[in-house]
């Protein structure tokens, strides 16, 4: 009796070891097992710990060159109507040989900053996001008389004359430069500078910097 319940107890034994001795192996065997995606794991587990990698700002080389790039810089247009009086030949013999003309003039005055004109030197970056350029003042680019809405009012000649054949173009010549100094007393040389300014405090923001500081340069006599 004591001879079955030893044989039983050692039977017990054996079949305890055999199922730990598997489930060592078993253990063993996921330890060794290879991750599957270590990569895309390990990766997503990193990117929630650290921050994202500041994007480098452009350096003052680059920014000039994208300044540069812009040239001419179109920012402001003024419209400006002008009534001019052209005489020639008046006098006391004005009604025999004189010469008059009533011209009405239409013309377009456009500035803006010629920023082909920036040097390596006018544009000073910092690595905090500070910009500071020093500007080429604004300047008048084009003035233009609109023939479409430009016309002669009254025309009178002396009885003895035909009248002269440049006195009209005497009148369009002087309305040109009275619109244009017309379009300056107006401001807008002041006008286009400060929209100079905007659009470059844009592009520069593009380009990541997040304070763009203006020096206004001195105006071509």
């Amino acid at each position: 009796m004591s001879r079955a319940i030893n044989l039983l107890l050692a039977l017990g034994l054996l079949v305890i070891a055999a199922l730990t001795g598997y489930g060592l192996v078993t253990a063993v065997n996921r330890a060794t097992q290879p991750i599957t995606n270590p990569g895309g794991t390990i990766a997503t587990q990193v990117s929630a710990i650290l921050p994202p990698t500041a994007t480098p700002l452009p350096n003052g080389q680059a920014v000039v060159l994208s300044i540069q790039a812009v040239a001419r810089l179109e920012t402001a247009q003024y419209t400006i109507e002008k009534v001019i009086i052209k005489e020639d030949g008046q006098g006391a013999l004005g009604a025999l040989f004189g010469d008059r003309v009533i011209f009405v003039a239409h013309g377009d005055v456009i500035a803006g900053v010629d920023l082909g004109k920036i040097r390596p030197e006018d544009v000073v970056v910092l690595p905090d996001g500070r910009a500071f350029i020093t500007l080429p003042a604004a300047e008048v680019f084009v003035t233009n008389i609109d023939n479409d809405q430009s016309y002669v009012v009254d025309r009178q000649t002396g009885l003895l004359t035909k009248g002269s054949i440049n006195l009209e173009t005497e009148a369009r010549r002087e309305a040109q430069a009275e619109i244009e100094q017309a379009a300056l007393e107006s401001g807008v040389l002041d006008q286009a500078q400060r929209n100079a300014e905007a659009y470059l405090r844009q592009l520069l923001g593009q380009l990541g910097y997040k304070e763009v500081n203006f020096v206004r340069g001195t105006p071509t006599p």
